[in-house]
């Protein structure tokens, strides 16, 4: 590939201030695209949430008001899983 230097030069010496195409430039007042959220995939992630199961709520529910999963073994498990992942 041959460069012409003459258009180098005349380069250097003419400087143009850049050219901006507008239709291209951002807005300054449109929304940033990171903050756009697709509702339809929030609602379909919801309807993908599995079910509960009644009946293990319900046992879980019963021990805990009877006080058997008050132990020093669970409790302190419960207090490194709090530590650990938070409530």
């Amino acid at each position: 590939m041959k460069i012409d230097a003459n258009g180098i030069q005349d380069f250097i010496e003419k400087p143009q201030a850049p050219q901006v195409n507008k239709a291209n430039a951002p807005s300054r007042n449109a929304p940033d695209a990171s903050l756009q959220v697709n509702s339809a995939s929030i609602i379909e992630q919801a309807g993908q949430i599995p079910q509960v199961d009644v009946e293990a709520v319900q046992r879980a529910r019963q021990m805990l008001l009877s006080g058997q999963l008050e132990s020093p073994q669970n409790i302190q498990a419960a207090a490194e899983n709090i530590a650990r992942f938070g409530i």
